[in-house]
């Protein structure tokens, strides 16, 4: 990869991680609910999980998807359904006073699978191959995919710090609600590039 190629591709990889999405919020939403610790296998589930999808789509599932584009509907089908049950959890998360009870925060494995249902995920990866190695060579999807692991953690971090941050506001079990009534219809929300593209 060349020096300029490189600055596009670190420059792609922060502007795709650093911005809203349902990893970013949903996120964000832990950080509020649970707090920082408790979210960080769920961060590490995010990071390592995209991490490993990059590599898997570019070692072969690229081309199975392109032999087979008849697997693109399903994807986008299953990923929909999922994020839409994700948004319902999320608004009828349990007031703070309860968490510790009744609530846990997404696991390492369940984050790290969520990557495969994730459509800005898909989008990021599918982009990072057919783009910056379009040869699909090994160390070329290996590089790839290490910067934009490098990446890609602490951006998602920073929305579970935000999420933390934001929960000093949200003491009052009605406030908490909203809140997440609206980061679960924001949530929503991201499908609108999956469901209606350009």
């Amino acid at each position: 990869m060349s020096y300029d190629l490189l600055i596009a591709f670190v420059g792609f990889a922060f502007v795709s991680s650093v911005t809203p999405g349902p990893n970013n919020l949903m996120l964000m939403a832990s950080g509020a609910n649970f707090g920082f610790r408790r979210t960080i296998p769920h961060m590490l589930g995010v990071g390592i999980g995209f991490t490993l999808m990059i590599v898997l789509v570019g070692a072969g599932l690229l081309g199975l998807f392109d032999r087979f584009p008849v697997s693109y509907v399903i994807l986008k089908t299953l990923s929909v359904a999922y994020l839409l049950y994700l948004a319902w959890k999320i608004a009828t998360a349990a007031p703070i006073d309860r968490q510790a009870e009744v609530g846990t925060p997404m696991r390492f494995l369940q984050a790290a699978a969520f990557q495969w249902v994730n459509p800005k995920a898909w989008a990021m990866a599918l982009t990072a191959i057919s783009i910056y190695a379009p040869d699909r060579s090994i160390p070329a999807i290996l590089l790839v995919a290490a910067i934009f692991g490098a990446i890609n953690l602490p951006c998602v971090s920073s929305w579970t710090m935000l999420g933390q941050q934001l929960a000093r506001f949200l003491r009052n079990p009605r406030q908490l609600r909203m809140f997440n009534g609206m980061m679960a219809a924001l949530l929503v929300a991201s499908l609108y590039p999956v469901l209606w593209p350009n």
